[in-house]
């Protein structure tokens, strides 16, 4: 997937404030070894890496160009390797803290995949994951719509990537069978103010709209662009507009 760090940090101070939210949970362990999966650029595990100077982290990611920015990040505690968080699940590798901002909604079937997450923490150890609530925030409602009409469908021969976000329960519920204690779960409203449509086109265009552009070309790009665009202007009539961005953070620690 090509994404575009330029793009995606165009929004950096609205998908910081969650990542801070996230690391208030955790709890500073001496000598931990932690990870970060969907690290992206690096930043943010490098602003972990300082405020936890007793761990050793490494940051990790699937995206050359997310990774080739890290590169004048890393430390004596800070380390980034190429690879996705299957591979990771893959090799087995146990930890004191697993953490995810805003990265593990581009995994399929959660239920499985979290459970593997947490089998991988070390006991005392430490679970951080946030991610946005693909299925309720309205921008993902809009482009989930629209990939399923007509001459969409047939330019994207059918795909669609069905958000594999879960719910609340049903998260609480993985946590608690992997013997996660101080259980902490939070739906939590970032709202979007955006003075015009193309600044909540321009958000989601460097996340979610990807798969969907990177199948297109010429003609059929561009009316999907213009069409979504037009869907946009529709649902937010009002500017300057709040878009209500839903979140969910999930903290648990080892027994």
């Amino acid at each position: 997937m090509p994404w575009n760090p330029e793009i995606y940090n165009k929004f950096k101070n609205i998908r910081y404030q969650p990542f801070y939210d996230l690391i208030d949970f955790i709890k500073p362990v001496n000598g931990m070894k932690a990870i970060d999966l969907g690290c992206g650029t690096g930043e943010q595990t490098a602003i972990l890496a300082d405020k936890f100077k007793e761990a050793d982290f490494l940051g990790v990611d699937s995206s050359a160009e997310m990774l080739d920015q890290s590169k004048a990040l890393e430390s004596d505690n800070l380390h980034f390797r190429k690879a996705t968080t299957e591979e990771t699940l893959a090799s087995g590798e146990k930890w004191d803290l697993i953490f995810s901002n805003a990265a593990l909604q581009w995994s399929n079937d959660h239920e499985t995949l979290f459970t593997a997450l947490i089998d991988l923490v070390n006991p005392k150890g430490q679970f951080a994951v946030q991610m946005p609530v693909q299925p309720e925030n309205k921008l993902n409602v809009i482009l989930a719509e629209l990939v399923e009409e007509e001459p969409f469908k047939s330019y994207l021969k059918g795909y669609k990537r069905d958000s594999p976000v879960l719910s609340i329960d049903e998260y609480a519920q993985i946590l608690f069978d992997g013997g996660l204690e101080d259980i902490q779960i939070l739906q939590k409203v970032y709202p979007i103010i955006a003075n015009d449509h193309e600044t909540l086109y321009n958000f989601i265009s460097g996340s979610a709209l990807i798969p969907y552009i990177e199948r297109l070309d010429g003609y059929e790009q561009e009316l999907f662009i213009k069409t979504y665009k037009e869907r946009i202007a529709a649902y937010f009539p009002k500017l300057p507009a709040i878009y209500s961005f839903k979140r969910l953070l999930l903290y648990g620690r080892k027994g």
